[in-house]
């Protein structure tokens, strides 16, 4: 389940995108202070191109999915996710979690967000991602190196078109 995001959720996403495997697969990939966090918060919750939702399994709060960029006319936006790999690897849930936070996504992004297209950007060593999203329907389109904390890395854009009804 996705819920919107509050303010009381902050320390929980803080925790789990600092995460040493979260940030080893992330474009941004430095620990992120407080007072950072605090910022990007602030920007983000007044931002109407941006919307950050936590993932709940189980009633557990275990992830965020960040959909930002909306161009709500053009029925495009670009998405993010990360989960709460400490407490769903604990609990044993880390696998059927990281299916289920992209259906959850990807159905929201259509239905609740009214998306024609999807956008992601997964750093191409990340291949446990690039095949979660091909099977959520994303279809690769560019290859593009991007800085990455110093280091030029290779990224995938994919992009995932909704049919319209």
């Amino acid at each position: 389940m996705l819920r919107a995001a509050t303010e009381d959720d902050l320390a929980d996403m803080r925790e789990w995108r600092n995460h040493p495997e979260v940030r080893r697969v992330s474009l941004t990939q430095h620990e992120i202070a407080p007072d950072e966090h605090q910022r990007w918060w602030d920007n983000v919750s007044q931002d109407p191109t941006r919307k950050v939702l936590i993932y709940e399994r189980n009633d557990v709060p275990s992830g965020v999915v960040a959909f930002f960029d909306w161009d709500r006319e053009a029925g495009t936006a670009w998405w993010s996710y990360f989960l709460d790999n400490e407490g769903l690897t604990q609990r044993g849930e880390m696998f059927p979690a990281w299916i289920s936070i992209q259906r959850d996504a990807v159905r929201y992004a259509k239905r609740e967000l009214g998306l024609k297209e999807l956008h992601a950007e997964t750093l191409v060593s990340n291949g446990s991602a690039v095949d979660f999203n091909a099977r959520q329907g994303l279809v690769e389109v560019e290859r593009y190196v991007r800085d990455v904390g110093g280091e030029s890395v290779e990224v995938i854009h994919s992009v995932k078109k909704f049919e319209e009804k």
